[in-house]
């Protein structure tokens, strides 16, 4: 896929980007230009694809709530996770027009992105691209929040159906908080590093 688009919007929107063919590449590159840092990561299926937490964890302090560190309950992991100095997420959805989506449950993923720490990464497989904001939140609402509460063994209607958000009442609801982010926010540095590779969901 053809992301100079996409790049060329996000740019103009005030983040930095960075593409990369395959997510080999990109691991590298982030893996060189951290180094000494605290770094929180928040879910990400396409973060445990790439194998960043383990690369990040050679030459830096990592706390990711999916990788429990003995003696630190779910709670504080997401804690140390947003005040680490670098954040990593991926998102649900990107429109080529640079809009970025995201939905979250407990929500610790999407403030992080929002404020916080001095830097977020936000890495994106080509799979996560849709031509515009609609489509994207469409991608988001429909496609990644289904295929993440079936991962989750979530009892909601779109898990057991797989076809798209029926907008529930479940109490497993994972779609409790929705960003979108218009520009890159003040007080941060924003990397959106694309991959043209399916990664995630």
């Amino acid at each position: 896929m053809d992301l100079t688009i996409t790049r060329e919007n996000l740019e103009k929107r005030g983040f930095q980007v960075s593409c990369f063919e395959t997510g080999r590449e990109a691991v590298k590159y982030l893996v060189s230009t951290i180094k000494d840092e605290e770094v929180g990561i928040g879910g990400s299926v396409t973060i445990q694809q790439l194998g960043l937490y383990e690369e990040l964890g050679k030459a830096n302090k990592v706390y990711w709530p999916w990788k429990p560190i003995d003696g630190i309950d779910d709670q504080k992991m997401r804690e140390l996770a947003h005040r680490a100095r670098i954040y990593f997420s991926s998102v649900n959805g990107l429109a080529e027009t640079g809009e970025i989506i995201n939905i979250d449950g407990t929500c610790n993923r999407i403030s992080a992105t929002l404020y916080g720490p001095k830097k977020i990464y936000l890495v994106v497989g080509v799979n996560k691209i849709a031509p515009d904001y609609d489509q994207a939140l469409h991608r988001a609402r429909n496609i990644a929040a289904p295929l993440n509460c079936q991962r989750l063994n979530r009892k909601t209607p779109c898990a057991v159906k797989g076809d798209k958000c029926y907008d529930c009442n479940s109490p497993e609801r994972i779609c409790r908080g929705l960003t979108v982010l218009w520009r890159r926010p003040t007080g941060a540095e924003y990397e959106v590093v694309l991959i043209n590779e399916d990664l995630g969901y």
